[in-house]
């Protein structure tokens, strides 16, 4: 019996060497994330709003250029931007627009967005599945951006510490980011005006 006591006492004192804080897990994800930042990262976003139904986006982003599929309501949008050029393509009207992009756009889905991004909250271990660990994300009192969402969901993978998925609500309006991945092409997200030669062509710019 003594060995026995003995030997569950050394199992128990290992898997708490292995155990890991919420923090430390985040902060494993974070650098995983950032040794793929130049591969360019891909995944598809959910933005439920109310009235309006769900807006579902998959997004492919490398460096500045950024290329997305959005559908809704069974029709799809196609778009690219370089952060100089925006190029947008409705499948159902045919329709292709050219504008110069947004001044203050971004690469939504860069990588660099899951560096830090749960600082300024504190976290609390919601549940464990064999595929990820889900993290309740509650604005802290200390932190000084007060427009912060108050609280977030985020969930990283186990084995590769991939983002699993973060889910945020604000204003009604909620947002889930998921199927993330890396690994893309130039070619993904650039735009050729040889592939669309039936469509009408609107220059904004």
């Amino acid at each position: 019996m003594k060995r026995f006591f003995s030997f569950v006492f050394a199992v128990t004192l290992s898997l708490c060497a292995f155990a890991q804080t919420p923090e430390e897990i985040v902060k494993r994800m974070e650098e995983v994330v950032n040794t793929h930042e130049k591969e360019g990262i891909i995944m598809d976003v959910d933005i439920k709003i109310p009235l309006l139904g769900t807006l579902t986006t998959r997004t492919y982003t490398l460096g500045v250029k950024t290329y997305m599929e959005a559908s809704v309501k069974g029709e799809v949008v196609y778009s690219w931007s370089d952060q100089v050029t925006s190029w947008t393509y409705d499948s159902a009207s045919k329709e292709l627009t050219i504008e110069n992009a947004s001044s203050n756009s971004s690469s939504e889905g860069d990588a660099e967005m899951f560096t830090g991004v749960t600082e300024g909250y504190d976290l609390k271990l919601q549940k464990e599945t064999p595929e990820a660990w889900f993290f309740k994300c509650k604005r802290s009192r200390n932190n000084p951006d007060k427009d912060a969402p108050k609280s977030f969901e985020l969930a990283v993978c186990k084995g590769n510490y991939y983002p699993y998925s973060l889910t945020a609500k604000e204003s009604g309006v909620t947002m889930t980011m998921r199927n993330i991945s890396f690994g893309v092409s130039e070619e993904q997200v650039t735009f050729n005006q040889a592939d669309y030669p039936d469509a009408k062509v609107i220059d904004k710019r």
